[in-house]
């Protein structure tokens, strides 16, 4: 299939296939398992050598077609794939239509290190379809909450929706995802509306020089508590599941929260607050590990420098603040 004079070729999270087939009927399309395990180099070395074998050119399209782990090794192929080919992402999963399909943030994973590897790169566009949602496995859908609950904490704002004005994003949000039963309708222009925060965000620093370090709230925890639970996996008699990246941001975020109010940087309440919305949402709250153990892959993680940790704190819902703390110690439990 031809897309504004492109040839267009697929790449698909497997789990999606069946819609990735729709979107572009006849195009080559290469079925990738995403996951973290296989977010690796060697996948994005797959992706490249598939083209090539293909006979994708520089004026092809790719298409990424999945979550978050599909859209950063699709868009990074794209990236260097003979010196770079244009690529368009259909986020499938609610944490990827609000943060991980806009950006252009691309890369793999190192040693069990998150994203260590990769390059921002813009999509040509990111293309949402929201009734891709209604077929996620609830724990999957939940997971993504973790990111929207974290666009309206940095930035509150009020939405315009066709029904009227939503003052309160933040709170609405917690309203329905708390709810036993999702409205998707309603969900719909909060989703919009998270996106167009991280949209905003990357407009005034593309290349995360500054301000758009502040979309990094909760993902200090979270990227070591991947790294422990990929360099540490429970043993097979285990009954605990290890946390998605939706869900251990959750608990990166209940976590900033307290540190913010040790700082003095809001009310304790403000933390207790939080933890409760997270908790109803049925989100995880609590480390999965002994706090120790995550340091050393703090020290690492891509937003270390010079032995300090840039890390992203909580005065208010909707206001955020980017800090450098030298000892999270003083800071553990």
């Amino acid at each position: 299939m031809m897309e504004d004079g492109c040839r267009v070729f697929v790449v698909a999270d497997r789990n999606v296939s069946s819609f990735a087939r729709s979107l572009s009927p006849g195009s080559p399309l290469l079925e990738i398992t995403a996951d973290e395990e296989h977010k690796t180099i060697d996948t994005v070395m797959q992706i490249c050598r598939w083209l090539l074998a293909q006979g994708a050119d520089r004026k092809s399209l790719l298409y990424a077609v999945g979550g978050g782990v599909t859209t950063d090794m699709a868009g990074f192929a794209a990236s260097i794939y003979k010196r770079g080919i244009p690529y368009v992402n259909y986020p499938t999963t609610l944490l990827s239509q609000v943060d991980a399909g806009i950006g252009g943030k691309t890369g793999v994973n190192l040693d069990s290190y998150k994203n260590m590897i990769g390059v921002i790169v813009m999509p040509q566009e990111t293309r949402i379809c929201p009734e891709v949602l209604k077929t996620l496995p609830d724990r999957e859908l939940r997971s993504g909450a973790a990111e929207l609950l974290k666009s309206f904490i940095i930035d509150n704002r009020s939405v315009t929706t066709p029904a009227g004005v939503i003052s309160d994003p933040y709170r609405r949000s917690v309203e329905l995802l708390s709810a036993a039963q999702i409205d998707f309708e309603a969900l719909e222009p909060l989703i919009k509306a998270a996106g167009e925060v991280k949209r905003r965000v990357v407009a005034s620093d593309p290349y995360e020089k500054g301000l758009r370090r502040v979309l990094n709230l909760g993902h200090t925890y979270a990227h070591a508590i991947e790294w422990y639970q990929h360099s540490c996996p429970p043993d097979a008699s285990s009954a605990v599941r290890p946390l998605s990246h939706g869900e251990a941001v959750s608990v990166g975020i209940v976590k900033a929260a307290r540190i913010s109010a040790a700082m003095g940087l809001c009310p304790a309440s403000l933390a207790d607050s939080l933890r409760e919305d997270f908790l109803a949402c049925s989100l995880p709250v609590d480390l999965p590990c002994d706090e120790q153990v995550l340091f050393e892959a703090m020290s690492k993680d891509k937003k270390a420098e010079g032995g300090s940790v840039n890390f992203v704190l909580i005065e208010d819902i909707g206001k955020v603040v980017i800090k450098q703390i030298d000892d999270l110690h003083k800071y553990k439990g």
